[in-house]
């Protein structure tokens, strides 16, 4: 938490803004339930038509995302020139795109996983909710805590 009085604080953004922000970055995090606990994936994914959709390959992820347990997504991002962030959650169930006209459609939406390997999975994750907030980065010189003053042994 910063101590600067002079940084804005966090503004809430509304869903048609946190999806603007989602459609300006590629990566974010797939939050699962697997078995008995929580587990996140990172994840390449795209925005379709008020959608995530993802590839991945057989596993834990695809298996804890078809669950019955909702999904949760996490994606973030920050203006380096201004230092303004962003930080997007949306929460929803996850169902995989296995009819061929949707798989075609997906295909078209250029969506590259980083890393190599089989995904043929087309997964999509249909919002019940999305929020996000947008705020200014605070410097490091503002992280200030009462452990900064603290007494330290010496090195030797």
């Amino acid at each position: 938490m910063s101590n600067d009085a002079s940084l804005p604080g966090a503004e809430h953004l509304q869903p048609h803004e946190c999806w603007a922000a989602l459609r300006g970055v590629s990566l974010g995090r797939l939050a699962v339930w697997a078995d008995d606990h929580p587990d996140i994936f990172p994840v390449n994914f795209t925005v379709d038509h008020g959608t995530l959709v993802f590839r991945t390959g057989p596993g834990t992820k695809l298996a804890a995302a078809l669950g019955e347990v909702p999904v949760a997504m996490e994606a973030d991002g920050v203006n380096p020139d201004t230092g303004v962030a962003w930080s997007v959650v949306v929460k929803g169930k996850a169902g995989a795109i296995e009819r061929i006209e949707d798989v075609l459609d997906t295909v078209a939406l250029l969506l590259f996983p980083w890393e190599a390997g089989e995904k043929d999975h087309f997964i999509r994750i249909t919002a019940d909710s999305i929020t996000g907030r947008r705020f200014t980065v605070a410097p490091p010189r503002t992280w200030w805590t009462p452990l900064d003053d603290a007494p330290r042994a010496s090195a030797e």
